[in-house]
This record gives structure tokens, sequence and C-alpha cells, in this order.
């Protein structure tokens, strides 16, 4: 059955605060953290006095807000967070013309396996790009945070168990793994100089 407050003016639910008063303090909080902020930390602010409901519904509305300005609201995976509009990365660019680290493509394969098959093995991976997976090659993954040892299969051996992180979905902009895109599209949600190279091997396998 659907909330009824859904229906209700959000002055009913707010408490001592005006609607526009949460909507600048929530704006003040995600603009002065660097990780997204999920609405269980964001009710926080309001000593959880108010519903996730409420809050989701504010949050709605200080996107709109945003919308027409270089900066955007969006939600991932950790969480609602300020960034930068896609087209106006070029110009941020220039304060800051160091270029992200380049990963090969023993990486980029590798990283796209986890991704898509997830919960994998060293074995698994190795398997499907027919050749052996060295360990700087997973380590680069887990110092980027893209991925992390999860477990252990259950098997002789007991083998490391890889699956990504949130802060892989973070960094791709997305809330689950659900929005993981096409295989041959994952490239274009990384960074410019680390785009996939041919990913033939993983979609024929």
């Amino acid at each position: 059955m659907s909330d009824p407050s859904v229906s209700l003016p959000l002055s009913s639910f707010t408490g001592a605060f005006s609607p526009g008063e949460i909507k600048r303090i929530l704006e003040t909080a995600l603009l002065t953290n660097q990780e997204p902020l999920p609405l269980s930390e964001l009710r926080k602010l309001f000593d959880d006095e108010l519903s996730a409901e409420i809050l989701r519904r504010l949050l709605e509305e200080l996107r709109e807000d945003w919308e027409g300005k270089g900066v955007e609201l969006v939600t991932v995976a950790g969480g609602w967070r300020f960034q930068a509009r896609p087209e106006m990365q070029e110009f941020l660019d220039r304060l800051n013309p160091q270029k992200p680290p380049r990963y090969s493509r023993a990486v980029l394969e590798t990283l796209a396996i986890i991704a898509y098959r997830q919960p994998v093995t060293r074995g698994d991976i190795e398997e499907i790009r027919g050749v052996a997976v060295s360990g700087p090659v997973l380590k680069a993954l887990e110092s980027r945070g893209w991925i992390s040892a999860i477990g252990h299969r259950d098997v002789p051996g007991r083998p490391v168990l890889y699956a990504t992180t949130m802060s892989f979905l973070n960094d791709l902009n997305l809330r689950a793994l659900e929005e993981l895109p096409p295989l041959e599209e994952l490239g274009t949600l990384l960074e410019p100089s680390e785009k996939m190279g041919s990913m033939e091997l993983l979609s024929s396998s």
C-alpha cells in the first residue's frame, strides 16, 4: 500500500524545519562532503526525526533546483552527491591537466570480467582470458578501490572470490550492478584514458 503522506504537504511532516530550511541543510552537507551520503546518514542531520520518504522528496526538489547549472545532484550506489555535469569536465580538466593513470589492457579486461561475472576467482579470470593473471593486475584494481576480496569459494584450495565495490559503482555513476551497460559500452563510463580496448574475449565466452 502506498504511503499516504506522499500526497500531503511537506510542511505537515517536517517538524520544526521548513522544507526550504531542510533543503539548505541537505545542500550544505552534500556540497561539503567528498563522498556520497546515503539517506541513513542524511537523516542524522535531523536526529532521525524526518522519514526517508520525506528526505527523498526534498532531495528530488533540490535536484530540480540545480537544473540548468554546471553542477548536478545525482544518486549513486553510495547515496546522493553533487558533481560536475559531464559537459563541464573539459573545462575542469584545464585546471588539473594531470592525466589519470593509464591501465593496461590486462587490467581493464580483468575488471570487465569481475564486473560482469562476479563473484569470480583468479582461476575463473584466467580461464576466460586464456592467460595467467599476475598479482599486480589484481593489486592495481584493489588499489583503485574498484574490486575487493569478498570470501573464498568452498572448493579444495579455497580460492579467493573477487567482486566490484561500491566505489566502482560510484565512480561510474551507477546505483546498482543492474545498471551496468552492455559490455561493449563499459569503456565509455571510464576515464577517457582508461577506456576498454576490445572485449570480444568476454562477450564471446
